[in-house]
């Protein structure tokens, strides 16, 4: 069986296609500034990488171009559009409609559109992506793949805010959280390396990229996570606040004459590590410049490290312990420093580090020590393979 896998943005498309027989890679791509002008990169297993501008006015444009690469005579993977068996979605939001990956029809098209307002920036490209599948390949199974589905195991104490509770009633507010995709992904993995059943593991999984969120996983489960209603919330990020003073919004549209939208803006693209550094969001620029000795770009890796460290012992508190902590993501799988200053911090649950094998990048690797009382590993994440995997199971 071969999954085309998609993931449509606003303005980009990334997908990878891949032969689930023995779970290789056939092809990988992006396509980017859909809608503006077009690009398309295109890197098929075994031969050399293309990439060209190309006209795109919109995501089915895009699809196209990406089904012509797939079947190019000089750097396609296929002879025929047949050959693609099934196309696997990432849709950000399912809310509270969704516990797992669903084969779509126009039911399930309905609610990813009534879950438009929770998710007004990801949920309408995702629906996008899908309805271009549907003009161009009538008839192709598709299966959409939710953000939001793995964290739904998570208990009322862990998703209600203590807002009026007519709020959730009326219009679902509550914690869902995000990166459930990674967050599933690498806590079974970690489980796997440990050679242990994931029914008896309590896993603290740090994704931690420009965006960024931690999970307890409970016996497999999400039982907590740092994104909440919206994915601003939880951690500082590359430009995102995470966790405020609610009073501070008001106050700031007072002070600098904003509007809601205008703060919201700030706190989404304007803050986080760039927000504090002045630097850049790009934790390579902002630790280059700390290595310096620039005073803001200290600061905000500092303010980074211990938050992520604070989320995973109150993670170690909720579920009253914790077998193993896992980095993943951009900086979780690459930034020797990142994890090393976290941990430093866990001293107080017997985390210790290897220096040696904490030195690894991008590789599956157990980098505790030997004595240390709480495994800790570094794993690299793999969406793209989970949402492959979840088309595979429902389509068979």
């Amino acid at each position: 069986m071969k999954v085309l896998v998609l993931n449509c943005g606003s303005s980009s498309l990334k997908y990878q296609f891949i032969d689930m027989d023995n779970e290789n890679v056939l092809a990988k791509g992006l396509c980017e500034r859909i809608g503006i002008d077009g690009f398309l990169k295109h890197s098929p297993a075994g031969k050399e990488e293309f990439a060209a501008d190309m006209p795109m006015k919109n995501h089915t444009d895009a699809i196209k171009y990406v089904m012509d690469a797939l079947m190019d005579k000089n750097h396609g993977v296929i002879a025929d559009i047949n050959e693609i068996n099934a196309v696997g979605h990432r849709v950000v939001h399912g809310g509270e409609y969704f516990s797992s990956s669903v084969v779509i029809t126009d039911e399930v098209i309905k609610a990813i559109e009534d879950c438009i307002p929770l998710a007004p920036l990801h949920n309408p490209p995702n629906l996008i992506g899908i309805k271009a599948v549907e003009e161009i390949m009538p008839g192709v199974k598709q299966v959409a793949v939710f953000d939001t589905a793995f964290h739904q195991t998570m208990p009322e104490k862990s998703y209600l805010y203590a807002l009026p509770y007519e709020y959730y009633e009326k219009y679902k507010v509550r914690r869902y959280g995000f990166h459930g995709t990674s967050h599933k992904f690498v806590s079974s993995e970690a489980a796997s390396a440990l050679g242990k059943d994931i029914g008896g593991l309590k896993i603290i999984t740090c994704h931690l990229g420009n965006g960024a969120s931690i999970c307890a996983v409970d016996g497999g489960k999400s039982v907590d996570t740092t994104m909440g209603f919206t994915p601003l919330e939880g951690l500082a990020m590359g430009t995102r606040s995470g966790d405020i003073d609610p009073a501070i919004i008001s106050f700031l549209e007072e002070k600098e004459n904003l509007d809601t939208k205008q703060v919201e803006n700030i706190l989404n693209k304007k803050s986080g590590v760039l927000g504090v550094s002045g630097v850049s969001s790009d934790f390579r620029d902002v630790e280059a410049a700390a290595d310096k000795g620039d005073k803001r770009a200290i600061a905000a890796l500092d303010v980074y490290y211990y938050k992520v460290a604070k989320y995973v012992g109150a993670y170690a508190a909720a579920m009253n312990g914790v077998d193993a902590i896992v980095f993943t993501a951009g900086l979780g799988e690459n930034s020797k420093s990142c994890r090393e200053r976290v941990c430093a911090y866990l001293s107080y649950l017997g985390v210790k580090i290897d220096n040696e094998k904490n030195s690894v990048r991008g590789k599956l690797t157990v980098i505790s020590s030997g004595d240390s009382k709480v495994k800790v590993l570094l794993i690299p994440t793999n969406e793209e393979l989970v949402i492959a995997r979840d088309t595979k199971s429902l389509l068979g």
